[in-house]
This record gives C-alpha cells, sequence and structure tokens, in this order.
C-alpha cells in the first residue's frame, strides 16, 4: 500500500517513515505544504498523513485545496494541534481521521488501513479469490488454509489485484502500488512477481489481459 507522508520535522518523518516501511507500506515522504498540495491532487496514494505545522502551506489551506480541487484520497491528519476547535475545522475541510501527535505506530498504521478500505466499499480484513485468503492486518496469505510466504512486493502486488475486484491494472499501476519514490524498478518486475504469485498459489488466480496488463481472475460460479 503506497501512502504520502506531509511531514516537515527530519527526526519524526524518518522516524514514521521508517517504521511504516516495516509494516509493509510503501512511503513517499514530503516535506513542505507545496509539495502536499501538488501529490494529493496528483491522487496516485491510497491515503495520505498530513502534518497541519508544515512550512509554505499551512496543512490545513492544503487540505481545503485538495478537496475543492476533487481529491477523493482519504487523508489522516497527523498534528499537535490537540485544541477541540482545530479538529472540528480540520474533519470540516476533508480530513478522514484526525490523530493527535505523539501517536503509536501500530495504531497509525491500523487507522490508515480502516481508511483505505472504507474508500475502497464494506471494511474487509480478508480478501478471498480461487481459495486464496490475504489478511491485510496481519500481512499473511494463505491457500486452502495453508500459510504461503511471500514477498513483501508480492503481497503488494496481489493485494492490489485483490482490491480492484477483477478490474485490469496496468504494469504502471502496480509499480506504482509496489514501490515508493527512489527504488529502482527493474523493467520486468511485474511480470517477475507475477509468475512466482501463479507459482506459489495458483496459475489461474491472476489473468493477463495482452496490451493492458493484470487482473484478478473471476472466481468460477
Amino acid at each position: 500500500m503506497r501512502i504520502l507522508l506531509a511531514e516537515d520535522d527530519p527526526l519524526l518523518g524518518d522516524g514514521l517513515r521508517t517504521g511504516l516501511r516495516q509494516l509493509g507500506f510503501q512511503v513517499d515522504w514530503v516535506r513542505d505544504g507545496e509539495a502536499a498540495d501538488r501529490e494529493l491532487r496528483a491522487g496516485e496514494h491510497a491515503a495520505a498523513v498530513l502534518d497541519l505545522g508544515l512550512p509554505r502551506r499551512d496543512g490545513l489551506d492544503v487540505l481545503h485545496a485538495a478537496r475543492a480541487a476533487g481529491s477523493r484520497t482519504p487523508v489522516l491528519v497527523l498534528t499537535a494541534r490537540d485544541a477541540v476547535p482545530d479538529r472540528i475545522r480540520g474533519l470540516d475541510l476533508g480530513a478522514d481521521d484526525y490523530v493527535v501527535k505523539p501517536v503509536d505506530l501500530h495504531e497509525l498504521a491500523a487507522r490508515l488501513r480502516a481508511l483505505v478500505r472504507r474508500g475502497s466499499g464494506p471494511a474487509q480484513e480478508c480478501l478471498r479469490a480461487h481459495g486464496v485468503a490475504l489478511d491485510v492486518a496481519q500481512r499473511r496469505v494463505s491457500r486452502d488454509g495453508i500459510d504461503v510466504p511471500l514477498s513483501a512486493r508480492e503481497f503488494d502486488l496481489l493485494h492490489a489485484l485483490m482490491r480492484a475486484e477483477g478490474r485490469v491494472l496496468s504494469r504502471e499501476q502496480l509499480e506504482r502500488q509496489m514501490y515508493g519514490w527512489g527504488q529502482e524498478v527493474e523493467s520486468n518486475a511485474v511480470e517477475v512477481h507475477v509468475h512466482h504469485l501463479r507459482r506459489k498459489l495458483t496459475p489461474a488466480l491472476i489473468q493477463t489481459v495482452r496490451g493492458i496488463g493484470y487482473a484478478l481472475a473471476r472466481s468460477p460460479e
């Protein structure tokens, strides 16, 4: 799951990025409001963590402008401003959740997963298809009840396809889910990971749509 982190404090930002990566997130970190506004408008992240006290542009202004421009990216506001009026204003301007610093890393991760689930429709902790079960919170995958070890990239690719519910995703869309900024992407990375998933789980799980991309195969009736 690829998320945007907008935080100007270098120690906190680095700690959050490192910790969330260890919990399975791909984290793109920006340090000012102008960059946060640009990335929110681009809409390439599953969710965003937004500090309010950003340089160059206040976080609330960024949030308001993004919503006015039609951004639907779920936003979790993370801030030291704990006064009730500040929280109300943030929620009224379009925040989906509001957490006061300091925050437990595992709670932050759980809240981000909840925001993404809400944005994708009915909440689902476990996705299933063709005898394969994917536990979002535990980052575990099983087939017919037997755990199947996957790499972090394989898990993220499978998660993206299972959340898409049969829609075709291009190679570029899948790469954005699997890799953050500055991470080297081999030209055939998606193809290799799809091959590994078919071998580890079941060949019928993922369909290749020639010239377009990949989709999760429909389960038989």
